[in-house]
């Protein structure tokens, strides 16, 4: 794949380009603010993009208004974000415009280097992935008129799951089930949060809004 790096560390720019290098993918820029993110990533429409949020000139969500900016221009981005921490209040904006090939990682998660291998080619494929830490948080934060409160908490992990980018094969296997059984969960968390079956519509992707709205 064609991948664009953003962020203002160059040493980091350069370890990410190694580790998407031995991966069997080629690095086609890298750049160190929100702004040049934006023109290169429209520019050279990469496969995927992997930016860090926090860049200049803000040093706060740069990189996230940058994705904001680029999706607007070019619907459907693969954009993979990182963060030093975990903040589930970007969610809401990253998400905004309902689509997948999203994914929001944090940057310890690098360091599984088939972890994040994982998640660039997933975000690539139009997958929405999001770090285990992030989808625990928002799992903890509950409100009255939760939607997920019909779910098992079996639907629940499955659903977690889902938001971190696993396949019903993965799922399984970290489960310790049959994919037939985790086919029936799935089936079960559309029913319930209302989500019937449509062309249109990624079910999967808006099983996981759900659960990040919730």
């Amino acid at each position: 794949m064609r991948v664009l790096i953003a962020d203002d560390s160059v040493l980091l720019r350069e370890g990410l380009a190694l580790i998407l290098a031995d991966g069997g993918h080629e690095v086609v820029g890298g750049v160190g603010d929100g702004e040049a993110l934006v023109k290169e990533a429209l520019r050279l429409r990469p496969d995927v993009v992997v930016a860090d949020i926090r860049m200049p000139p803000s040093h706060t969500d740069e990189g996230l208004r940058a994705t904001t900016r680029i999706r607007a221009q070019w619907p459907g981005a693969p954009i993979l974000l990182l963060s030093q921490y975990v903040v589930a209040g970007y969610l809401p904006d990253l998400l905004a415009d309902g689509g997948g090939a999203l994914g929001y990682l944090l940057k310890d998660r690098v360091g599984d280097i088939d972890a994040f291998l994982g998640a660039v080619e997933r975000v690539a494929r139009g997958e929405l992935v999001l770090d285990p830490d992030v989808v625990s948080q928002v799992l903890q934060r509950g409100r009255r008129d939760d939607p997920l409160t019909e779910l098992t908490p079996r639907e629940r992990e499955v659903l977690a799951l889902m938001a971190e980018g696993r396949t019903n094969a993965g799922i399984a296997k970290i489960m310790v089930v049959t994919e037939g059984a985790v086919e029936k969960h799935t089936q079960r968390i559309f029913a319930k949060l209302g989500l019937l079956p449509d062309a249109a519509v990624h079910r999967r992707v808006k099983a996981v809004l759900t659960l990040l709205s919730s």
